[in-house]
């Protein structure tokens, strides 16, 4: 959510960027809510002027009657009599428009950065460079789930009739190179400095209202019947909202945190669900990157985090690319973003594996987020990103060392949390 004072003293800018995002059908809120805005502000100096006239009139109640001017007094009580309920109708009224602006306020997308590509959708992302030579091996590699089948590690038969399509069960030493890619990527991400946590996997409406879009949370949420609850699409959602109305001592920034959590999404619209594999599914594994800075320093992390996630891969044996996200494909909130992809030497192409993204000051606004500077406090900026989601971070680690028997080569960084093995074989 931008700054409703930028957008009044800005509206062709913010006019124009939602013509950048491919969202037209929103030009018209802005000038709704600049209408609105300035209907606030007339009453609330209407409200003003009537309560210091009121203390200036009851301040001279008290002189009249110690004049003595006891008439008077009571003419000037009579006058000011209906100052309380028409200041209470205006509260009401300014209270109303009040819910109104923040209601369209939250609709208006967030101002990308000047860096970031044109383009309507994803089909216009810009690849900005490749880590690692994609290598298509000369014998064939499997679908991912026969290759986990082979190796008795998938079974979605199961899954299917305990919880439905999009859900799985693994097992033996799949389930396990699974569990070791999340235990490396929390001890690479500590290696980097960032605090671990493992933060609550439900969160309330006002939350999930801080951290994303209305048409992101209709498309990717659960929510838990008669509760005010909801189940996190990504940890991200909580550890920003464990910031919630506070006051952060600048001297405390940068806080750069890990966080592990299991992932649930609904996956509306989403196509594959009823496929045997794992790329897309409502439940998944995630360690995530969070981290709350001055403003001025959000795109050095931006450029930081990213990295590491690239560095994570490739130290996997795993070739990857970024992708300049463009600017119809970027939610509502963010500045910027980028994804990264791994090779599928299976389908001889890139596919997502992690997402970064700098929000600028948009979560802090809407959850109240603010640091203490010297100069004055001032809302924090959020980025987050992707170390490893998995199964969809398996997949690339399976596909990548996939050998000729069928075997998978465990990547060496992996191996001391798989018990010293080099190999996982088919039994």
């Amino acid at each position: 959510m931008i700054d409703i004072k930028f957008l009044k003293e800005n509206p062709d800018k913010v006019k124009e960027n939602i013509k950048k995002k491919f969202q037209d059908e929103k030009l018209p809120l802005v000038d709704e809510v600049i209408t609105l805005y300035d209907q606030k502000r007339e009453k609330l100096t209407k409200m003003e002027g009537m309560r210091a006239d009121r203390n200036r009139k009851s301040a001279e109640i008290g002189t009249l009657m110690r004049e003595g001017k006891k008439e008077e007094a009571e003419t000037v009580k009579n006058e000011i009599a209906h100052y309380g309920d028409e200041i209470d109708r205006l509260t009401k009224e300014v209270d109303t428009l009040d819910t109104q602006i923040t209601e369209i306020m939250m609709k208006i997308p967030n101002m990308i950065d000047d860096s970031v590509p044109i383009g309507k959708d994803d089909s216009e992302n810009v690849e900005i460079e490749k880590f690692g030579e994609p290598v298509v091996p000369d014998y064939e590699i499997p679908h991912h789930a026969d290759i986990c089948e082979a190796l008795n590690g998938l079974d979605k038969e199961s899954a299917g009739r305990t919880s439905g399509n999009g859900f799985y069960y693994l097992m033996g030493d799949i389930a396990r190179l699974h569990s070791a890619m999340l235990s490396y990527a929390r001890d690479f991400m500590i290696d980097k400095g960032f605090t671990y946590c493992v933060p609550p996997f439900m969160i309330r409406s006002d939350v999930v209202n801080g951290v994303m879009s209305f048409a992101e949370m209709d498309a990717m949420m659960y929510k838990i019947e008669n509760e005010d609850l909801y189940l996190i699409g990504t940890s991200e959602h909580s550890m920003i909202g464990k910031f919630k109305g506070q006051l952060i001592k600048e001297s405390e920034l940068p806080i750069a945190m890990t966080s592990y959590s299991p992932c649930f999404r609904k996956e509306v619209g989403s196509h594959g669900l009823e496929e045997r594999g794992l790329y897309r599914v409502h439940q998944f594994e995630k360690q995530e990157m969070v981290v709350l800075c001055k403003p001025e320093d959000a795109m050095d992390w931006y450029n930081k985090m990213w990295s590491y996630t690239v560095e994570f891969f490739r130290s996997l044996d795993v070739p990857v690319r970024t992708l300049e996200c463009c600017s119809g494909d970027l939610a509502d909130l963010k500045v910027k973003s980028c994804d990264v992809e791994a090779w599928s030497p299976r389908q001889q192409k890139y596919f997502e594996v992690g997402s970064c993204s700098t929000l600028g000051d948009a979560q802090a606004r809407r959850l109240s987020i603010r640091a203490k500077g010297e100069d004055g406090n001032y809302l924090v900026a959020t980025l987050n990103n992707t170390v490893l989601a998995t199964p969809r971070g398996l997949i690339a680690v399976l596909e990548n060392n996939y050998q000729k028997d069928g075997s998978i080569k465990i990547p060496k960084a992996l191996q001391i949390y798989m018990g010293g093995k080099t190999e996982i074989t088919i039994k």
